[in-house]
């Protein structure tokens, strides 16, 4: 198969004969006799399948009347071979008749890779220039083997090799498989840095994105050798010295060496630090109308004699151009000039704003948007066509747009120059994403068990900009629903408008011996609707009215008092709640309440994303008033704020937020322990907004305890050695009753680690957080007070066989103690008149501004099912009461 030139390829038939004697001369009137020559009489193709004679032909230049000659049928098997369509040819000469025998290369029939685990198929065939139903060429084998093998390097297996193998088929076609053998992955066992005095091999290695292997890297991409990475490396290197005021640093050399063992490669760094420079004379020299130089000097950074700084000069020079851009200056050019004087180790600056024409914005394109209006994005432009250009502008246009969601992440507007110096046009070139949201979320909690929630969400409805989205949520004691509205510019014009329509309901419940009770249930029906207008280019004032009607209630067969006294609770109208069985708190509570509601909130927003952001603050401040009519009367207070930072430079996003809340009530109710404000209206803390507890989990709450028992006789209370009885403190077998507060704060910072690129092309963005907050503020419920039966009672104790149990002297134990059941035989065999069936303790707790103090980990995953979060909690700081919640996650997709 190998194309190749035959050995007898241009052997000549008809060749001139060999010279002869010279012949005597001929008579002078006589004619010399004209030699003979080859000439080309016919030319035939032999062997050809796939292709027809003619095609062939047309590859090379002999032609029929030509002369032959062998340096012509050279080029014409030079002509055969570069069309890499024969694997062999060969051309004769039979008396002027030209014989072509060809043998045409066969078809591929497949590609096959065997042995490719690590790198799989969809991503190696792109890379293949080889495919079915293509002409086999040796020169393509040997492409496409260093192809699949420079995949394998760039992910650093430099010990993989490709073996190409041949399978013959009938019908001159063939099948190419490429055997791999992978190898192991090349990591960088050592890196030597040669030449560094001032700054020892750990400081400079923990500069550099190329990390030794070590197990702890274990999930690190980093360790793997890549020649790319190692000259990044350097540059990280000098601007590293750089920024210490080393400006005479400079790399020598760096070789990357294989082991012996082929295995791993040894990074050797030859260094010259040289020394360390102090800023000297710092002038700023402007060739710019309306900037004074001397004035801006004055203003900058860098002082005389600090060390010398590469960054804070690059800093500086964007600093000038940036302040230049907000005078219109589109095209300012700024140079730092240098000035080393190596006699005192200073470096002179000065920055040179060159001359450059106020530029005007001539026009605003917006490309790529495919399914949003222009206007989407227009409107959020904060500078026009014919206004002059202001750098200030286009970066707040910036933020705004990726504020929206809609379009790729890190959107930028980009400037090009205009028709004239100055004119420029400005482009918003949009990649549309998707702006539907599918979410699932599953929880387990040690009080709701399993929790499921659903929501869909289109956040660019028909491409206006529009937010419509329906929620549902379910649990075995909580079920919402919710249908959302909002059209952020009214007629287009700057005004935002939305309307919700809610349902939720609320079981709460207690638990006894592992059984699981419904106490009040709560349902909620209701709608908002709500308009806001900027007040500056980062304030808004939201006005919203809320119409509610709370409807709670209790188990009336559960809870209610006998009036009838048929055993049956609940059974006649005339019944009514049982305080010693309900509480006298849920008591309170029952009824069906209207709350008619104004709020206004005024908000302050410069995160530059909505969607996920990494710098700026967000605050809002709320008041809300129930009295507009119905049966509520309070005002409510709320405030929060939040901050991001772009931690350390180095892809740390940390976050910090503060949030708080009062309820003051407007109308006072009567009765002991009753507190002014309804439970309704009350706030709660715990879960999803305060990790590490349980949903309604800090704060007020009152506990029902059941008495323990004694073992060897469940009718009588166990006893501690004061005479007091003793209650059951499992809290599954507690019922737990939580009853909000009146005022609230909750405080939370999370610094979001960044990971390696492999780590991140998976979508791995894992955080630290801790959480600090507090419920309190409510007044002390009515208790329902304990109640057993006020003798003591002597119970001689026998064991199954009804045979007495007895001591280690010999006599029968006697059992002493309250009686448990409602209806109990005393010792003496007569059934004490003393009923009561409030055998239990109800305790108070929780209700207390003391700070409880969670912190934990959590990984957010763009998984392939969707966005997946998972966190896990410690508490550091609790009240009695409180409830602890270890792993939450939850997961959803988008569309």
């Amino acid at each position: 198969m190998l194309a190749g030139v035959p050995v007898a390829a241009f052997a000549q038939d008809g060749a001139a004969p060999a010279a002869q004697p010279t012949p005597a001369p001929e008579p002078a009137a006589a004619t010399a006799p004209t030699p003979s020559v080859d000439t080309i009489r016919s030319i035939n193709v032999v062997g050809a399948e796939r292709l027809e004679p003619t095609t062939i032909l047309s590859y090379i230049r002999l032609r029929v009347g030509q002369e032959y000659t062998s340096a012509g049928a050279d080029e014409a098997l030079k002509d055969l071979g570069a069309t890499e369509l024969f694997s062999n040819f060969s051309i004769r000469n039979e008396n002027g008749n030209v014989v072509i025998n060809v043998t045409e290369n066969p078809v591929i029939n497949r590609i096959v890779l065997e042995g490719n685990e690590r790198i799989k198929n969809d991503k190696i065939l792109p890379e293949i220039r080889l495919s079915p139903r293509q002409i086999f060429t040796r020169s393509k084998v040997r492409a496409d083997v260093a192809r699949i093998i420079e995949l394998y390097k760039r992910q650093g297996r430099f010990a993989a090799t490709v073996e190409p193998q041949q399978v013959s088929l009938p019908q001159n076609r063939v099948d190419i498989v490429f055997e791999i053998t992978e190898g192991p992955k090349s990591k960088v066992r050592q890196i030597n840095i040669i030449g560094n005095e001032v700054f020892s091999d750990g400081e400079l290695r923990s500069e550099m994105v190329t990390k030794q292997s070590r197990i702890f890297r274990f999930f690190s991409s980093n360790t793997s050798y890549d020649p790319d990475r190692l000259a990044f490396d350097q540059q990280k290197l000098r601007q590293f010295y750089l920024t210490e005021g080393y400006a005479d640093f400079r790399v020598v050399s760096a070789v990357a060496e294989l082991t012996p063992d082929q295995q791993d490669f040894i990074i050797t760094y030859v260094v010259e630090e040289g020394e360390r420079y102090n800023f000297g004379d710092v002038e700023v020299d402007s060739q710019l109308r309306d900037f004074d130089g001397d004035a801006l000097a004055s203003g900058l950074s860098i002082q005389t004699g600090d060390f010398y700084d590469a960054k804070t000069v690059e800093d500086t020079v964007e600093s000038l151009t940036e302040l230049a851009g907000r005078f219109g200056y589109a095209f300012a050019d700024v140079q730092p000039r240098f000035n080393r004087n190596p006699e005192d180790l200073t470096m002179d600056i000065t920055f040179i704003l060159r001359q450059a024409p106020r530029v005007y914005v001539e026009r605003v394109d917006v490309n790529g948007n495919t399914l949003s209006q222009d206007k989407v994005v227009r409107r959020e432009f904060r500078i026009s066509e014919g206004d002059a250009f202001n750098s200030l502008g286009v970066q707040r246009t910036t933020a705004r747009i990726n504020s929206l969601g809609y379009f790729q992440e890190n959107f930028e507007v980009s400037q090009v120059e205009g028709s004239a110096p100055d004119r420029i046009v400005l482009e918003a070139n949009v990649e549309e994403q998707p702006t539907g949201e599918l979410q699932f979320s599953a929880g387990f909690s040690s009080i709701e068990r399993f929790i499921l929630s659903g929501s869909i969400r289109q956040r660019n409805f028909r491409g206006r900009g529009q937010t419509v989205g329906l929620s549902l949520n379910f649990s075995q004691f909580s079920r919402s629903a919710q249908v959302s509205f909002t059209e952020p510019y009214l007629f287009d014009r700057n005004i935002s408008a939305g309307a919700d329509i809610y349902r939720r309901d609320f079981n709460s419940f207690n638990t006894f011996d592992g059984d699981r009770n419904n106490t009040f249930e709560q349902s909620t029906t209701g709608g908002a609707i709500r308009a806001g207008v900027p007040l500056t280019e980062f304030m808004s004032l939201i006005g919203s009215y809320t119409l509610n009607y709370d409807e709670v209630a209790l188990d009336e067969s559960l809870f209610f008092t006998d009036s009838n006294n048929d055993n049956i609770r609940g059974n006649s109208p005339e019944d009514i709640c049982d305080s010693e069985v309900a509480g006298r708190f849920l008591c309170d509570q029952l009824g069906n309440r209207l709350s008619s509601i104004l709020g206004l909130s005024l908000n302050y927003n410069t995160l530059n994303s909505g969607f996920r952001p990494t710098a700026g603050r967000q605050v809002s401040l709320s008041t809300e008033f129930a009295g507009l009519g119905g049966d509520v009367r309070y005002l409510r207070f709320r405030g929060k704020g939040t901050q991001f930072w772009n931690a350390f430079n180095s892809g740390f996003i940390f976050s910090a937020s503060l949030e708080g809340g009062a309820v003051i009530p407007l109308r006072e109710r009567t009765g002991e322990g009753i507190d002014d404000v309804f439970l309704t209206d009350r706030f709660f803390l715990g879960e999803p907004q305060f990790r590490g507890f349980d949903i309604r989990g800090v704060g007020p709450r009152v506990l029902r305890q059941a008495p323990l028992t004694d073992p060897q006789n469940a009718r009588l209370a166990l006893l501690d050695d004061d005479g007091n009885v003793l209650f059951n403190q499992d809290r599954d077998l507690q019922r737990d009753d939580a009853l909000g507060g009146r005022y609230y704060y909750l405080g939370r910072a999370e610094l979001e680690i960044p990971l390696g690129t492999g780590a991140r092309e998976l979508g791995f963005r894992p955080s630290i957080w801790l959480d600090v907050g507090a419920l309190w503020g409510l007044e002390t419920p009515a208790l329902v007070e304990t109640a057993f039966f006020e003798e003591l009672v002597e119970t001689p104790r026998v064991d199954g066989n009804g045979d007495a149990v007895l001591d280690a002297n010999g006599n029968q134990i006697i059992d002493v103690g309250f009686f448990t059941t409602e209806n109990p035989i005393a010792a003496d065999g007569v059934t004490p008149n003393a009923i009561s069936s409030s055998n239990f303790s109800e305790i108070f707790v929780g209700d207390s501004p003391s700070p409880r103090i969670t912190a934990g980990i959590g990984v957010n995953w763009n998984s392939p099912f969707g966005p997946f979060r998972i966190d896990f909690s410690q508490t550091i700081r609790k009240v009695e009461g409180d409830d602890e919640k270890t792993l939450t996650f939850n997961v959803g997709t988008q569309f």
